[in-house]
């Protein structure tokens, strides 16, 4: 009969004194950080390209921006004399029930026409008169800063 050198220890030698390994109770949010502020910089660099609408060349005006709080309805004549809202091309007959349709503040809603300095300005009086006949009433020009 002999006497056993680990009696003490039921998992023997060395093994025994090892620290179990513990679930971490913390988040580690360094990766997280690195990767919104790579996005920040993705969705700064890229939001002006996003906001380009109906390509115009625009005249040249001098004048005050008007400050709006809201985006308004744009309806845009290019100088083929394609007529758009916003960017879907409609029909000259067409704007007054589709500006209904979408406008959420009512008659009331802003409405900016952005006509192509090469367009005549019958065309654009046509896009403006239909708006009125839809009974909205503030209709604005666009036009660019001159200098």
């Amino acid at each position: 009969m002999g006497a056993s050198l680990n009696a003490g220890r039921p998992g023997g030698g060395r093994r025994g004194r090892a620290r179990r390994h513990v679930p971490m109770h913390e988040i580690n949010v360094t990766p997280f950080v690195d990767v919104m502020l790579v996005l920040l910089i993705i969705f700064m660099v890229a939001a002006p390209l996003l906001t380009v609408g109906v390509p115009l060349e625009l005249p040249e005006t001098k004048g005050e921006q008007l400050q709006s709080s809201k985006e308004p309805l744009t309806i845009s004549v290019q100088r083929d004399g394609k007529i758009y809202l916003q960017e879907t091309q409609v029909n000259l007959d067409e704007i007054a029930a589709k500006l209904k349709a979408i406008a959420k503040g009512g008659y009331d809603e802003p409405i900016f026409v952005r006509g192509d300095k090469g367009i005549d300005y019958g065309t654009v009086m046509r896009v403006m008169g239909r708006i009125k006949l839809g009974g909205f009433n503030k209709v604005s020009l666009v036009t660019e800063s001159e200098g």
